[in-house]
């Protein structure tokens, strides 16, 4: 029979795992008596868990929410992953960041060495971005990349273009890559490395959702400066095409013949200045100027004070092109359609 505190431990880790547990199947399990199942299940409420017992044919417990917080339980990736959320949500820069870090600081003393040595090897950079949802990312990959930043080893990889198989699968095609990775980024729902590409002698950044690290890791190599310096920024031009600083390479505005508040949700990287009850003066951005113009039509409104002279050139350029698309008549079907 296992130690008492080993067997609490287990005891208590089945519990988080399900609502319902019969007790006949916990002492199965845990390869106890149901007489020990009680006497731990007393044990574990005197520790602060608040833990139910149900009556029934097969009779059980279940572990419910309490009015207090006991000591919490969690396995190695569990410890992980909730460090790496806490590590994000304190760079967010929201209300729940101060916090975060301090909670990010608690969690650090309570952890174990091996734990507490793989955390420390996590940084992470958080960008901004229109996108709410949480970044998703495989904490199997996330880690020996982080590994490799704290290290400064090059790291290999095989790299999955975009529109193809997940990596893990061995029809994927892939790219083998080599570089010197120096930061993980956050943006939205997705993590990125940004990495100095030994092959292509440039920066670049990978989607870390396609990334498959290859072992061993390469040599250690000394940091590059960081083109500007400012991580956040690095990124935010990149995503927005350009190669300087990190507002977009096009940037307009015209005034809209709509309220403001039917255009500030959709655009919420730009600008939007009241003019009254029913307009509004829309600044953006983009990559290209005809890109700009067709984000500003999307709005369906009649359009005024277009500035710069390249905006309304690119309005006109579409104006153009629009009766050409409108008389190639009407979409053909799809093949095999009726």
């Amino acid at each position: 029979m296992p130690k008492t505190s080993a067997r609490l431990l287990a005891l208590l880790s089945l519990l988080q795992a399900r609502r319902d547990w019969p007790g006949a199947e916990l002492a199965a399990r845990l390869d106890i008596s149901a007489r020990t199942v009680r006497r731990d299940v007393d044990r574990l409420r005197e520790l602060g868990y608040p833990i139910a017992a149900f009556k029934g044919p097969d009779g059980g417990y279940r572990l419910d929410a309490g009015s207090k917080l006991p000591p919490l339980l969690f396995d190695d990736d569990q410890a992980v992953a909730l460090a790496v959320a806490l590590q994000t949500a304190a760079a967010t820069g929201s209300g729940l960041g101060d916090a975060a870090a301090r909670a990010l600081v608690t969690l650090r003393q309570v952890l174990p060495t091996r734990l507490r040595h793989r955390i420390d090897m996590l940084r992470v950079t958080v960008v901004a971005a229109p996108d709410t949802r949480p970044a998703q990312v495989d904490s199997q990959v996330l880690m020996p990349v982080g590994a490799a930043i704290h290290a400064r080893e090059e790291l290999r990889f095989d790299h999955t273009p975009a529109g193809a198989s997940a990596p893990t699968q061995d029809d994927a095609p892939v790219n083998r890559r080599r570089v010197q990775p120096h930061h993980l980024v956050a943006r939205g729902s997705r993590w990125y490395l940004l990495a100095w590409d030994l092959d292509r002698d440039d920066w670049r950044t990978f989607r870390v959702d396609r990334i498959s690290p290859r072992t061993p890791t390469g040599p250690r190599f000394a940091p590059r400066e960081l083109p500007g310096g400012d991580v956040a920024a690095f990124i935010t031009s990149r995503f927005r095409g350009s190669d300087g600083p990190a507002d977009w390479p096009c940037r307009g505005e015209a005034i809209l013949d709509l309220p403001a508040a039917s255009v500030a949700p959709y655009a919420p990287e730009g600008l939007v200045e009241e003019l009254g009850p029913e307009r509004c003066r829309l600044v953006l951005g983009s990559w290209s100027w005809i890109g700009l113009a067709s984000a500003i039509g999307r709005f369906d409104a009649d359009v005024h004070g277009v500035r710069p002279a390249e905006l309304r050139e690119a309005f006109a350029q579409l104006a153009r092109s629009s009766p050409a698309a409108a008389a190639a008549g009407p979409v053909p079907p799809a093949f095999g359609a009726t």
